[in-house]
């Protein structure tokens, strides 16, 4: 039950359908929100606002960062069909060369992608679960490649995405990375298209201005999750699962302490 309720929260919601009779599963994908956008188009600005601003934020490259450690299962697979060309001195990752490879082959960048999502996403879901258990109105999913994957866009009740119009887009990662066009337009055109991603989120942050009217617009879309009642509806059922466990457990016990007097 435990491993399965922290491989997918959507798994958690259909045990509870089964268990309690009710359906849940709506409820239970309304207190996540998925942020993305596409390669400088400023998501990292507005989920760095979001955390100033009290948010709880689940970085999805952070998280990949950890996964990848020295010694860990993906380490090895990564290693094992990788080579050690893309190891550090030290023996980790570099991230800069396995970037380049994978930016410029699709079919590595499908490979490492199956090494990595399925880790990276039990170790979000493991994380999703603690916020929850706190009592937080909702969780923030910083993801990159949210709708590439599409891994989690069922569980989200609001998906955002940061937009920066095509010419800002290429200039920051120019600048940024010190690329050049042509290795700026490469890393670009790997991603699904911004025009494409804002099409299907539920939310659009426009990032092709100024940082003070990015902010205004992370501050509006903070206060309509605030003031959303929905989490409530979460707590409830999380609640009534975990009383109904507990009592589970003790009649279990109790059955089992009276069958050895």
């Amino acid at each position: 039950m435990w491993r399965r309720a922290c491989g997918a929260l959507m798994t958690r919601a259909e045990i509870l359908i089964d268990e309690e009779g009710n359906d849940c599963t709506e409820a239970h994908s309304m207190f996540l929100v998925g942020l993305t956008g596409g390669i400088a188009s400023g998501k990292s600005t507005v989920s760095s606002q979001l955390k100033e601003l009290g948010c709880p934020v689940i970085d999805a490259d952070v998280v990949a960062r950890t996964v990848v450690e020295f010694q860990s299962p993906a380490y090895r697979l990564i290693l094992q069909h990788f080579g050690r060309e893309v190891l550090l001195e030290n023996g980790e990752i570099d991230r800069k060369k396995l970037g380049q490879i994978i930016f410029s082959n699709p079919e590595k960048r499908r490979l490492l992608n199956s090494i990595t999502h399925p880790l990276i996403h039990k170790e979000m879901f493991r994380q999703i679960l603690l916020y929850f258990i706190k009592g937080y109105r909702y969780v923030i999913l910083d993801v990159p490649l949210l709708f590439e994957t599409r891994r989690l866009t069922r569980f989200l009740n609001h998906t955002v995405v940061v937009y920066c119009d095509p010419a800002t887009q290429l200039s920051r990662l120019m600048q940024r990375d010190s690329l050049s066009h042509e290795e700026a337009q490469q890393r670009i055109a790997a991603q699904m298209p911004l025009k494409e991603k804002r099409g299907l989120a539920s939310h659009v942050m426009e990032n092709s201005g100024s940082r003070e009217d990015t902010h205004r617009q992370v501050l509006r879309l903070h206060t309509k999750l605030e003031d959303s009642m929905e989490f409530l509806v979460v707590r409830s059922v999380a609640v009534a699962a975990v009383a109904g466990l507990g009592c589970l457990f003790l009649c279990t016990v109790k059955l089992l302490i009276s069958s050895t007097t």
